[in-house]
């Protein structure tokens, strides 16, 4: 972090000139925000297909369902968790560690009928200590048993947000995304969005001299350097450092 401290500032102006380009700024902002209320009106009228209710889950009490999984409720967001087998939790995805770890409240969901739960790649046992370490308070399952039928079409492997629509037994899956498309469950990248450095990451438009030495969401160290790796799998996912701080052990087996 030190060396970002020298980092080029915008230019300063005086607060007519700020409001008058933040003004000319807000258009856009609230175009960006109109077509996003219209693509989700696009994703509303979507067809649906149907998926099999009765592929089996694995969960704390054993083989359930994916009907199960939706907890009663009309609606299910399954979250895919890409997974290691056999790896330490140092060694797990970055990216799906960045993202459950923002899914914490889910009472807004189950308000509308909504269940969120992760159904993970990897075993169960191995997945579920990883849940414990992270501290996740998320329904958690397994997907192996069920993964190349769930993802048909799809890469296995890689994470996906899939969404589920129950009509009495029968279930349909109504959308899907993977990549930047799960960065609908983040706030810290929104947030980060709005500041004057931005996610500091080598891909962003940014003026010459902005700080760019972020790489996404893994880290060679804790604060308060939160140094980068040099590669994957160097460090470890952000978010794993207070949890070594606090005592726990990255050991899944």
């Amino acid at each position: 972090m030190k060396d970002d401290q020298a980092a080029p500032l915008p230019q300063v102006t005086d607060r007519a000139a700020f409001e008058a380009q933040l003004g000319a700024l807000r258009v856009r902002e609230k175009a960006h925000t109109r077509e996003g209320d219209a693509i989700a009106a696009a994703r509303r009228r979507l067809p649906m297909v149907e998926v099999d209710a009765t592929l089996p889950l694995t969960g704390p009490n054993g083989t359930v369902t994916l009907l199960d999984a939706f907890e009663g409720r009309r609606q299910l967001i399954a979250y895919y968790f890409m997974w290691w087998d056999g790896h330490t939790a140092a060694e797990q995805c970055e990216g799906c560690t960045w993202v459950t770890t923002q899914v914490t409240e889910l009472s807004y969901l189950h308000s509308r009928d909504i269940t969120f739960a992760v159904l993970c790649q990897g075993p169960y046992d191995e997945s579920s200590r990883y849940r414990d370490f992270m501290g996740w308070d998320i329904p958690w399952y397994s997907a192996l048993a069920s993964r190349d039928e769930l993802l048909t079409g799809r890469q296995i492997g890689l994470f996906h947000l899939v969404c589920y629509l129950r009509d009495g037994d029968r279930v349909f899956e109504t959308y899907w995304t993977t990549r930047r498309g799960v960065e609908a469950m983040d706030y810290a990248y929104a947030l980060m969005d709005l500041t004057v450095y931005g996610r500091q990451e080598r891909w962003e438009d940014v003026p010459p001299g902005w700080p760019q030495k972020r790489s996404s969401t893994r880290t060679e160290s804790g604060a308060p350097d939160w140094r980068p790796p040099q590669e994957w799998p160097g460090g470890r996912p952000i978010a794993q450092w207070p949890r070594l701080e606090a005592g726990r052990s990255d050991d899944l087996s």
